[in-house]
């Protein structure tokens, strides 16, 4: 590996940071989770998904911030930044990284501590009622409003998940046109 090795290009840092971005996401969303769900109790679910989407919502922040810093030029764009930000990469590539950063960052900043917020009242509101949240209802009151309340944030929170993924599936077949 000499001098001029790809391992001193940008290439493959791009390539293995979309991959490892793609691949967790479409793992997680897909995988993972169904799994988790389906397999743990709800009490252990809820533990598990505390301790994994800190990690994978600040993974959707910081992967497109590297994939703008080792976006690959060519003759006609520049790399890095400066191509991130090319009139003609606006559409195909400074769009999706920007909503994939932005939607990582909603989840990880505002949504996420949210949802950990309701989960505490609705583990309080559980011990006075007697009876767990996602029991079949009827529910006091209290607790009515508070699944109502977790419900729209879960549900905002997994539409910019999916919104997350969408962007980039896009930016990836971007990527992919300039393979020859």
């Amino acid at each position: 590996m000499g001098e001029g090795s790809v391992l001193f290009t940008l290439a493959p840092y791009q390539v293995l940071t979309y991959g490892t971005l793609l691949g967790t996401q479409v793992f997680h969303t897909f995988v993972n989770s169904s799994a988790a769900f389906k397999t743990l109790e709800r009490p252990q679910f809820a533990v598990l998904q505390r301790a994994l989407f800190p990690v994978y919502f600040g993974l959707q922040t910081a992967a497109p911030v590297v994939l703008a810093l080792t976006y690959p030029g060519n003759n006609l764009v520049p790399s890095s930044l400066a191509g991130v930000f090319h009139e003609s990469n606006r559409w195909g590539v400074l769009i999706p990284l920007g909503t994939i950063c932005a939607t990582g960052l909603l989840n990880l900043a505002y949504l996420l501590p949210e949802t950990n917020k309701i989960t505490a009242l609705r583990r309080d509101q559980e011990k006075k009622d007697g009876k767990a949240s996602y029991d079949k209802p009827p529910h006091s009151k209290e607790m009515t409003a508070l699944n109502k309340r977790f419900g729209k944030i879960h549900g905002i929170s997994s539409m910019a998940n999916l919104i997350t993924l969408i962007a980039t599936v896009l930016y990836g077949i971007n990527l992919s046109s300039r393979l020859e």
